[in-house]
C-alpha cells in the first residue's frame, strides 16, 4: 500500500511497470497505522503455546508471496483512483456542508504543519477518498504466547516491520488463521498509513473519512504523524520510525492547540486526551506486568495461568474504566481477545518518545534543527542509534518551550 519507485529512459510503458513494481514493493511495509479514536485500535487474536516450527521464537520472513503485492497495489491504485481533490469536493454543491468544513479545517492544519511544522510540502492531503468501510487496512500483528517480540515481515527497501497489512478485513483474518495457533495474532483496523512522500506522482497521500471523522485535533495529530513518516524513515527500525512520528504529533499537537484551535476544538481534545491518556497508562501497565512475567525462569503452565490472570485483570479495569466514557467506544469488543500482540506493536509506537522529545528539547524547540539531528541518528549504525536514544532518554526535562516561538 505504499510507494513509487522513480523510473525513466525506457519509455512511458516501461516508466510505468517500475513505478508499480515500486508500489508493490512499498504497498506491503508501510501502513504507518495510527491509533483509532477513544480506546485503542480494534484487534482479534487467539493465543497458546508451542515450541516447535519457523514460528516458535521471535523472527523474521521475507515476503515473497506475489498474491500479498497484488493485493496492496490493487488496493492503493484503488484509492488513488477514487480521491478527488478538495477543491472539487468543495465546489460541488452536492457534498454535505458538514464534509464542507471539515475538509476546509484538515486544509488549514496542513498548512499549520508545512508552514510551522516544516513538514514536507507536497501534494499529500490535498484529496479525499470517502471509503465505505471502517479502515483504510488492517494490520496483522503476532508474538510467541510468552513473548512481546513481534514477528517481522520484510520487504524490499523498506525493511522489516512489526506487521503486515490488507485492504480487506476477510484478507487480513484469513492470513491470520494461516499463522501456526501457538502464536498470539491481532488483527488491528488502520486508520490511516504514510507512502512515505513516495506517490507524489500520483497524487500523494489523500485525506481519508476514515480519520475525518475525529475531532479537529485527533485530525491534526493524525496528518502531522503521517507527514512526519515523510521527512525521515529508517528501513527496518519502526520503533524509530514511529517514536518519532509520535514525537512530533504531540509537539505539534500542543502548539496548534495553543495558537490555532478554537475553544470548542480545546474542549473536545481535552476530553479525547484524557481517554487516550488514561488507555495508555492501561496498556503500559500491563505490558510491563507480561514483560515481568516472560522474564522470570518459571514453568511455563505458571506462565500461562499468569497470564491469564494479568489479561483478565486488564480486562476489568479496561471495564471500569470504559463504564466513566461518555459516550463509550463504538466498537471495542476486541478487548476480549487482547493478548500479547497488542501490547507488543503498543510499545513499537512509545519505545524511544521520551528521547525525541529531550532532543527536541536539546535543539531550542526549532523543528528544523530537530529534524536534521533526527536525520544524522537516522545515518546511524542500529546500535549507536538506540546507544544515543536511549542515554538522550535518561537526559532530565528542560523547561518547556514557548509557543510563541514558533
Amino acid at each position: 500500500m505504499i510507494a513509487a519507485g522513480r523510473a525513466s529512459g525506457l519509455g512511458r510503458s516501461a516508466a510505468v511497470c517500475a513505478r508499480l513494481a515500486g508500489v508493490a514493493v512499498l504497498a506491503a511495509a508501510m501502513l504507518a497505522g495510527c491509533a483509532a479514536p477513544v480506546a485503542a485500535p480494534p484487534a482479534q487474536g487467539a493465543s497458546a503455546q508451542g515450541t516447535s516450527g519457523p514460528w516458535s521464537t521471535p523472527t523474521q520472513q521475507w515476503v515473497l508471496d506475489p498474491g500479498y503485492y497484488l493485493q496492496a497495489v490493487a488496493g492503493h491504485l484503488a484509492l488513488l483512483h477514487a480521491a478527488r481533490p478538495v477543491s472539487a469536493w468543495l465546489d460541488d454543491p452536492a457534498t454535505p456542508e458538514a464534509l464542507r468544513v471539515t475538509l476546509r479545517r484538515a486544509q488549514q492544519v496542513r498548512r499549520y504543519a508545512l508552514e510551522v511544522l516544516h513538514l514536507p510540502d507536497n501534494a499529500s492531503y490535498t484529496r479525499y477518498v470517502a471509503l465505505q468501510r471502517p479502515a483504510v487496512v488492517w494490520n496483522v500483528v503476532a508474538t510467541p504466547a510468552l513473548d512481546l517480540q513481534p514477528h517481522r515481515w520484510c520487504f524490499p527497501l523498506t525493511g522489516c516491520v512489526a506487521y503486515r497489512g490488507y485492504y480487506r478485513e476477510e484478507d487480513a483474518h484469513a492470513f491470520a488463521r494461516t499463522l501456526p495457533p501457538e502464536w498470539d495474532v491481532a488483527v488491528l483496523p488502520v486508520p490511516a498509513y504514510s507512502t512515505l512522500g513516495w506517490t507524489q506522482w500520483l497524487g500523494g497521500d489523500p485525506l481519508l473519512s476514515t480519520f475525518l471523522r475525529y475531532p479537529a485535533a485527533e485530525v491534526a495529530r493524525l496528518l502531522f504523524h503521517e507527514l512526519a513518516h515523510q521527512v525521515v524513515y529508517v528501513s527496518g527500525d519502526s520503533a524509530f520510525n514511529e517514536s518519532f512520528a509520535t514525537a512530533v504529533e504531540r509537539l505539534g499537537v500542543q502548539r496548534w492547540l495553543a495558537l490555532q484551535a478554537t475553544p470548542q476544538e480545546r474542549a473536545a481534545h481535552a476530553r479525547f486526551e484524557q481517554r487516550r491518556q488514561a488507555w495508555r497508562d492501561l496498556l503500559r501497565r500491563t505490558r510491563a506486568e507480561l514483560q515481568a512475567l516472560y522474564a522470570r525462569d518459571a514453568p511455563v503452565a505458571h506462565q500461562h495461568a499468569d497470564k491469564r490472570r494479568i489479561l483478565d485483570d486488564f480486562q476489568r479495569r479496561y471495564q471500569a474504566l470504559r463504564a466513566t466514557w461518555d459516550p463509550p467506544p463504538a466498537d471495542d469488543a476486541w478487548v476480549r481477545q487482547a493478548n500479547n500482540a497488542l501490547f507488543a506493536l503498543d510499545a513499537t509506537y512509545e519505545a524511544y518518545v521520551p528521547a525525541f522529545m529531550a532532543l527536541f528539547e536539546r535543539e531550542g524547540g526549532d523543528f528544523a534543527r530537530f529534524y536534521r539531528a533526527v536525520g544524522e541518528w537516522a545515518r546511524l549504525p542500529a546500535g549507536e542509534r538506540r546507544r544515543r536514544l536511549e542515554a538522550m532518554a535518561t537526559l532530565p526535562a528542560q523547561s518547556s518551550v514557548s509557543t510563541n516561538s514558533m
